[in-house]
């Protein structure tokens, strides 16, 4: 008989009392780490699989550091547990998610002499409910280019009245809610194609002290569980209109346009709300064609821009100015606005000669 005597009190015990319990707690602890560990491998495989996948997957990808955190609960669960291959499974996860975490890109500084200074600021000002704190922003910062993306009827009227003696050169793609975009400069801007999509995305050449730079305002549609097919399409959009400028073959010749100042095409600037982050393949793909986040060039690369509500406690970094290699960044900085869920974006550049 498996049974002892307590000689403390002379009763008799089960040495077996209490094991069923410890065994059913870990057996319960093993699959809640395997139900954290698949959800979260889901996610990382397809960015292994450079690919955004499916509903739910480009929405957790927008947050994939913050996958540290159920890893790491699974992987004290597998301990507890003592599920090894379990453990085994958290901490590859875990340095899976450390590896790329790591910015993403080419951050090369361009070679050729500076010839002008230039900051630019870019805000999604939700609706034009930020409208009034965008326009202080931009007194007290005086930028020379200013992207604006949901900038309704209201919105505009007040940035045509306030800014036009600062700003008087303007692309714009009016519209409703999240539609309306506007592009200001100090500089002289001549026409340039848009982007197509759901909301505006206007562009424009600018005249930088006698050098041609192409700007491109972006915001293509947000990964909505339903519409993560439009997302992709106008992120598709984006990366062919970087790719043409970056090349410089406007005309889709396949010859660079006469005016650009190297063998490629002009400086770019693409700025705005990309409703994507350096984790989405779709956002990758931009960069690919040649363009740097100005942020990650200035340190700030896994610095938070929406939702603004929760900053800087859990965000994500969907705002962004992307350039070419003929610039620099000096600085970047996110500025708090009232009223819109987005932080605005502040950097400095310097563009460079092209070395002949």
């Amino acid at each position: 008989m498996d049974t002892e005597t307590d000689t403390a009190n002379g009763t008799w015990t089960d040495p077996d009392d209490g094991w069923a319990p410890r065994r059913t707690g870990r057996r319960l602890g093993a699959w809640c780490a395997g139900l954290l560990f698949a959800g979260v491998s889901a996610v990382v495989g397809c960015r292994v699989a450079d690919t955004d996948g499916v509903t739910p997957v480009p929405q957790l990808l927008a947050f994939l550091p913050w996958l540290l955190v159920p890893t790491g609960a699974g992987l004290l669960l597998t301990l507890l547990a003592r599920w090894w291959t379990g453990a085994v499974w958290g901490v590859a996860l875990l340095g899976l998610l450390a590896w790329f975490i790591e910015p993403y890109g080419k951050s090369v500084e361009p070679t050729g002499p500076p010839v002008a200074e230039v900051r630019v600021l870019t805000s999604n000002v939700e609706f034009g409910q930020g409208t009034d704190a965008l326009i202080a922003t931009v007194r007290r910062e005086k930028p020379d280019l200013v992207f604006v993306q949901e900038c309704e009827s209201t919105c505009d009227a007040a940035l045509r009245r306030d800014l036009a003696a600062d700003y008087p050169h303007r692309r714009a793609a009016e519209g409703d809610g999240s539609k309306g975009s506007v592009i200001l400069s100090a500089f002289p801007l001549r026409a340039a194609p848009a982007v197509p999509g759901t909301m505006g995305m206007p562009g424009a050449v600018a005249d930088v002290r006698g050098h041609p730079v192409r700007l491109q305002l972006a915001h293509p549609m947000p990964p909505l569980a339903d519409r993560v097919g439009r997302w992709r399409e106008e992120l598709a959009a984006l990366r062919d209109a970087a790719a043409t400028a970056v090349t410089g073959d406007s005309d889709g010749d396949g010859d660079s346009d006469s005016d650009s100042d190297s063998d490629g095409g002009p400086p770019v600037v693409l700025a705005g709300d990309f409703n994507a982050s350096q984790d989405h393949a779709a956002f990758r793909r931009i960069l690919d064609t040649g363009l740097r986040d100005a942020a990650r060039l200035a340190g700030e690369d896994r610095t938070p821009s929406w939702p603004a509500r929760t900053l800087p406690v859990f965000g994500v970094q969907i705002d962004h100015v992307l350039v070419s290699e003929d610039f620099a960044a000096r600085d970047a900085r996110f500025l708090d606005l009232a009223g819109t869920d987005h932080r605005a974006l502040v950097v400095d550049l310097t563009l460079h000669a092209a070395q002949g």
